[in-house]
């Protein structure tokens, strides 16, 4: 199993914890990382994106002049795409970009996510996270004291005066364990959970 240490929220080291390698010590497959990251940004894109074609802009009932004798070149309809005005070749269209990934493919592609963090050493376990009051610069303090800028704050259960804490820190994201993804953690430098994070995790994904 992999072993990590824990800190406080003053960054020093405090004790270990052995990690579940059904979790956090799995094969890493990068092509289902991959995957599940241009999944999750394809169902965002709202897909409205649209022009008109060569058969949908106004003008261009006739050819502009006749095929010989002007010294232009030969020209059929003002709505060509090279005409100002004219129609877009391939032009996009209002379409669905979401697909499909199945619940293993989703599961393996956030074991690998959280195993690579692991691996790394971008993955700091806090023996708690606690605030007495909503005080962004409180929040900040605990990451300087871990020398993180970038992080992903995955919390237990949720904890209003923490995640409000942390709404303004740029470059700082909070979640609860339950609802963490690929794209999250590979975006952000570092991941940053508790102990009972941790159990939260492995109790859903192992």
């Amino acid at each position: 199993m992999a072993n990590v240490s824990v800190y406080n929220m003053e960054g020093s080291a405090v004790g270990s914890m052995e990690l579940n390698d059904a979790v956090f010590g799995v094969e890493i497959n990068e092509h289902l990382v991959h995957m599940a990251v241009v999944q999750q940004l394809a169902n965002k894109r709202q897909g409205t994106q649209s022009a008109k074609t060569r058969s949908e802009v106004s003008g261009g009932g006739r050819k502009p002049w006749r095929q010989k004798g002007t010294g232009h070149a030969r020209q059929g309809s003002i709505r060509a795409p090279q005409w100002k005005g004219g129609g877009v070749v391939f032009a996009p269209k209002p379409r669905d970009y979401s697909f499909k990934m199945n619940k293993k493919e989703k599961r393996a592609a956030l074991k690998s996510a959280l195993t690579s963090r692991v691996q790394d050493e971008k993955f700091l376990v806090l023996d708690e996270l606690k605030l007495d009051a909503i005080k962004t610069k409180d929040f900040v303090k605990v990451l300087n004291n871990l020398k993180v800028s970038k992080a992903l704050v995955v919390l237990g259960d949720k904890d209003f005066v923490i995640e409000k804490s942390a709404a303004n820190v740029p470059g700082v994201k909070t979640a609860i364990a339950s609802t963490i993804n690929v794209y999250d953690i590979m975006k952000y430098d570092t991941v940053i959970t508790t102990k009972a994070g941790v159990e939260k995790i492995e109790e859903v994904y192992a």
